[in-house]
């Protein structure tokens, strides 16, 4: 069975992260969460490692949940429930906190936990024709695992916006606000990526994790268990919500969600 997360180092010292369902859009489950978090986890502790690179297989680069996956965990009892919004949450904090410099390269869609992911990392790139969208209330979920790094990122007034509305939007207006860093020609993506690694390896790995403990560290920037706790707790009880259900099923079906007015 193929594996949901692909992990590759090379000698310099840079890992690659592949997520690995390309057939979902990479779209993450509790499968592909398990993965992403024991592969962060290694790797940060892997004094080798001197740069993260993060990438999707196939046509996109991170979909968001797996629909099919929400609608499972709607049905879950409290304490399963609650484990897998903690999977999200702590997949996002470790990438967030991670003790070298993270990179995400964009393309294709990046809905709801994928914007998370690029939220998290340190330097993100992304192809002209990447389309983001902050996605989860049209399915009647919360962000929550992912609301405190999308505000760090954007700014409370951009997420504000995006959020609320489930709006999609282009690379040039996530360059704007923030989310990311570069737009860049699909062609020469890889080149960028090139020249940033390198800039990266001509810093002292020490110098650069203290630096990164000290931006997150002095800023409030970093979850500690109650509010890892918290953010899980709001998401799987919106998951499980009447609304979760109904717009879950309705994205299912193809149609409008009940409390969208006749």
């Amino acid at each position: 069975m193929t594996s949901p997360v692909l992990l590759e180092t090379d000698p310099r010292g840079i890992a690659t992260v592949t997520l690995n369902r390309p057939e979902r859009g990479n779209a993450y489950d509790e499968t592909l969460l398990e993965a992403l978090i024991v592969g962060l986890e290694r790797l940060a502790a892997d004094l080798t490692t001197r740069a993260l690179v993060i990438r999707g297989a196939g046509k996109h680069f991170q979909a968001g949940a797996d629909i099919d996956w929400l609608a499972r965990a709607a049905t879950y009892p409290p304490e399963r429930a609650f484990n897998a919004s903690m999977a999200t949450t702590r997949a996002m904090q470790l990438l967030n906190e991670f003790p070298h410099p993270t990179l995400a390269l964009v393309h294709g869609a990046c809905f709801g936990g994928g914007c998370g992911v690029v939220c998290c990392v340190d330097v993100a790139l992304a192809t002209p024709a990447a389309v983001f969208g902050l996605t989860e209330v049209r399915v009647g979920v919360a962000p929550s695992p992912i609301s405190t790094h999308m505000v760090h990122a954007m700014g409370l007034g951009h997420t504000r916006r995006y959020a609320l509305t489930g709006e999609r939007f282009d690379a040039a207006e996530a360059c704007r606000i923030g989310l990311v860093h570069e737009v860049v020609a699909a062609d020469t993506l890889e080149a960028r990526l090139g020249e940033i690694l390198d800039a990266l390896l001509l810093g002292a790995p020490g110098a650069i994790s203290a630096t990164k403990r000290s931006f997150l560290g002095a800023n409030g920037l970093t979850l500690d268990a109650r509010q890892m706790a918290m953010l899980a707790h709001e998401s799987w009880m919106q998951r499980n919500s009447a609304e979760g259900i109904e717009g879950t099923a309705a994205f299912k079906a193809g149609r409008k969600p009940a409390w969208y007015p006749k």
